[in-house]
């Protein structure tokens, strides 16, 4: 393989969060072009001792929109323990009532409309986290955004992504990063560091402990998003997954 240019790595904890809500106020589309709802108007409230008897507060409020700035297919899941009350990736408590959701690579604050594409149901959620990082799911869901689309009953289900509203460019800068993992043991992760050190020659590789196991994570050098893609492409791991993650 040819080599890489040498690039800086550094490593963040990802400050996951939740939110609980125990009914959503969800819309059923008459027809099946999809109303467009978006810049966020109220933040999402704090979160509640008893995520069963709450309701939602706050739902994002967004201009019309002509048409999606940006559509994805694919599986949805969702979350709440052990990541309910932590801290997510923007910085603020995850409260799994609040109608957000978790992103690998659309920018923090993002507005997306998702869309159960088996019932028709849809619900509109802030992107607050970075996730999901196990196989092919696109997106995790709050357990209130979950329940709202008929997600939170199967665990999984295929839905449509459509962005809505997004404070940055998405074709243009970014801080890019490769996220590796999850290992079963802190030896397994240290071998991946070894690995990634023998074979890139970076000046640094760090392992971290999350809530559900252990995690490489690298960042390339000025944030080169092709170079960080480069990489999670011919990385491979026996546990986990490789995936390539924006941090902003």
């Amino acid at each position: 393989m040819r080599s890489l240019r040498t690039y800086s790595i550094t490593v963040l904890l990802p400050l996951l969060a939740g939110c609980a809500h125990r009914e959503a106020t969800v819309s059923t589309p008459p027809t099946p072009e999809l109303p467009a709802p978006p810049p966020i108007i109220a933040s999402p409230s704090p979160a509640r001792e008893n995520p069963d008897t709450t309701t939602i507060r706050t739902t994002p409020r967004l201009a019309p929109l002509e048409k999606p700035l940006y559509t994805e297919l694919g599986l949805a899941s969702w979350y709440g323990a052990p990541y309910h009350n932590r801290r997510g990736a923007n910085g603020e408590v995850y409260d799994m009532n609040a109608m957000t959701a978790a992103h690998r690579t659309l920018p923090l604050t993002s507005i997306v409309r998702v869309t159960n594409v088996k019932t028709g149901r849809y619900a509109v959620v802030r992107i607050t986290d970075r996730g999901p990082f196990i196989g092919e799911r696109i997106i995790d869901l709050s357990l209130a955004a979950a329940k709202a689309i008929d997600v939170w009953g199967p665990g999984t289900a295929w839905i449509k992504l459509e962005l809505l509203g997004t404070p940055v460019p998405l074709n243009s800068g970014g801080k890019w990063a490769v996220q590796i993992g999850a290992f079963d043991t802190r030896e397994a992760a240290l071998q991946m560091k070894q690995s990634l050190i023998d074979r890139y020659h970076p000046t640094n590789v760090l392992e971290f402990a999350g809530p559900t196991g252990e995690w490489v994570r690298i960042r390339v050098e000025n944030d080169d998003h092709d170079l960080a893609e480069q990489i999670s492409q011919s990385v491979t791991t026996p546990e986990g997954g490789v995936f390539l993650v924006r941090l902003d």
